[in-house]
């Protein structure tokens, strides 16, 4: 019998191990902290497995209601996109979906392509197992519409994201609001204003003429671990080996005051504990 004849006379569990053993993978949690509905969007940008290969499919769209949870389980060498949509609603004729933030144009829930530029998102983007080493960051270059943290289960390698509300503080000129007036989103400078230098195109592609603006300072300022501007490889992407991840919308950060041994109450200083704050029944896997 040959090798498809037996795939297709297979369960799809005896399939999906057949695909999946000896295969290195990553876990990515993704965890809803909000006190609302998000729907999560997928896009793979590079998957390794093979065509036959549909069983376990990496879902490209799902609601998460307040506290819920769901696990995906990427494989060596994935790539992809993950991001939150916000303001959604379904045309009860036509039965279109769409989101103010986020959308992905498809009509449905699930996606086929990342949001265009119009649509403000938080995005994190991840890269696994590429020569030993994960690579990933959370990108504000389409703007801000989430709080989004991403933390690795290996304690040794940094967090990277954004847990402040920065449609808070979102310039009037970048606001993007919801039906009901209220500010849904922070647009990027670049599809703001169009403009060369924002968007690092043209005269300012180079290393040498793309440098920060006064917006992506302004977001990074703000939020350290993200990736604000074209060439911010040097502080805004972030490597691990070997690890799974916690993908959190709205996270709450524990702020510790910490005090230095030998120094005065006035020489203390905040520390960051990779602890978020825990909801009933959320799995707390690295943190």
């Amino acid at each position: 019998m040959s090798l498809l004849k037996l795939l297709m006379h297979l369960s799809p569990f005896l399939v999906a191990h057949l695909f999946v053993s000896g295969v290195d993978s990553a876990t990515l949690t993704i965890l809803n902290n909000c006190d609302y509905t998000i729907w999560p969007g997928i896009n793979s940008t590079y998957d390794p497995r093979p065509r036959l290969y549909l069983i376990r499919a990496i879902p490209t769209g799902f609601s998460l209601g307040k506290n819920d949870w769901k696990d995906i389980t990427t494989y060596d060498d994935w790539a992809g996109r993950l991001w939150g949509r916000t303001n959604c609603t379904e045309d009860i004729d036509t039965g279109k979906f769409s989101c103010i933030t986020g959308d992905c144009g498809s009509g449905k829930i699930e996606c086929s392509t990342v949001p265009a530029r119009s649509s403000p998102v938080t995005m994190a983007e991840f890269k696994i197992n590429n020569a030993g080493l994960d690579f990933f960051n959370v990108s504000l270059l389409d703007g801000y519409n989430l709080p989004l943290l991403v933390l690795p289960s290996n304690r040794s390698c940094k967090k990277a994201g954004c847990v402040v509300d920065l449609n808070g503080v979102c310039p009037p000129e970048l606001t993007v609001k919801s039906s009901d007036g209220k500010i849904a989103g922070c647009s990027s400078a670049c599809e703001a204003f169009n403009s060369q230098e924002f968007c690092c195109t043209g005269e300012y592609e180079t290393p040498s003429t793309c440098k920060p603006t006064f917006y992506s300072q302004n977001f990074k300022k703000k939020c350290p671990s993200t990736y604000t501007y074209p060439l911010d490889d040097e502080t805004g992407t972030f490597s691990c080996a070997s690890s799974d991840y916690q993908i959190v919308f709205c996270a709450v950060i524990f702020i510790l005051r910490a005090r230095r041994r030998g120094k005065s109450e006035q020489d203390q200083q905040d520390v960051e504990d990779d602890r978020i704050k825990h909801v009933p029944g959320m799995p707390c896997t690295g943190v």
